[in-house]
């Protein structure tokens, strides 16, 4: 276990997250609280971050899409909460190959259609929207951000990840929020987690660190055990498809051996019909 920042906050080994109260929840946070989560140094490698001592990886917040940016491969929404920052909110983009566009052309004889205003730098076209979908994060799976346009009060969910050293959200789920007592029951739970449990470090007494040891000693021992049976099954199976394969070789072999000798025995035949009919004498 380390300390922090000359603090007494003291950062519990993997083996313990289970029993904390924040790391496999939705956290209801703030934009503001999101960029004050850390890294910690004993967890280098690992997408875990830390507000104290407590251990995050997924959050849950509420606010207003106020911008919506399109690249090539992701969207980003940028989300004001009231909290006192924005963040923002990566959406993985699924481009999809695009039809050809001499249908979708314009004659250059249409009187109403003029050649500047068949394309537009300020809002997506209907086409574009059905070409192009977005991704979960974590399972890929495709998610519908159509809704997701500036002015929307939504409630979304997402893991964590940095940018250019900036806290960002990588969207899994979200709903539009339609009414402001849903926002402010959202906004009531926020808080109280903030005061009761974000904002107290988060302690394991040595007994119940040793009993979760225990229980990761077990699992890792139970983990191991699996993964030797199913090494032992596939070994098991490999053995016995070489022996199926050295029985069909065995037999091939067998069934060429018998076919040579009919043949011999064919061909003795003929010689000796051959002799007795007097061809191939001398």
């Amino acid at each position: 276990m380390a300390t922090f920042n000359n603090e007494n906050l003291v950062f519990h080994p993997a083996f313990c997250f289970k029993a904390s109260p924040t790391h496999f929840t939705w956290v209801k946070m703030g934009a503001a609280d999101v960029h004050r989560l850390r890294r910690s140094s004993n967890f280098v490698g690992q997408n875990i971050f830390f507000y104290n001592n407590h251990p995050i990886q997924f959050v849950s917040l509420v606010g207003v899409i106020v911008a919506r940016t399109d690249f090539p491969w992701h969207t980003i929404l940028t989300l004001d909460d009231s909290s006192g920052a924005t963040i923002d909110i990566a959406v993985l983009k699924k481009t999809e190959p695009k039809p050809s566009t001499t249908s979708q052309q314009v004659p250059a004889t249409d009187p109403e259609q003029p050649e500047w205003s068949s394309f537009s730098l300020t809002a997506p076209t209907a086409t574009s929207l059905t070409q192009t979908k977005h991704l979960t994060s974590k399972d890929r799976d495709e998610i519908d951000i159509s809704a997701l346009q500036p002015g929307a009060l939504v409630r979304v969910k997402g893991t964590l990840s940095t940018f250019r050293s900036q806290m960002q959200l990588n969207l899994e789920r979200f709903w539009i929020v339609r009414d402001t007592n849903t926002e402010m029951q959202f906004l009531d739970t926020r808080l109280r987690f903030l005061i009761e449990v974000l904002s107290v470090p988060w302690v394991l007494t040595d007994e119940e660190i040793e009993t979760l040891r225990a229980d990761a000693e077990r699992y890792d021992e139970r983990t191991l055990e699996d993964k030797r049976r199913a090494e032992r099954v596939a070994r098991k199976k490999v053995e016995r498809e070489e022996r199926h394969a050295k029985a069909i070789a065995r037999r091939y072999e067998r069934e060429e051996y018998e076919r040579e000798q009919e043949l011999k025995k064919i061909r003795e035949d003929g010689k000796r019909v051959m002799r007795k009919f007097g061809f191939g004498a001398g």
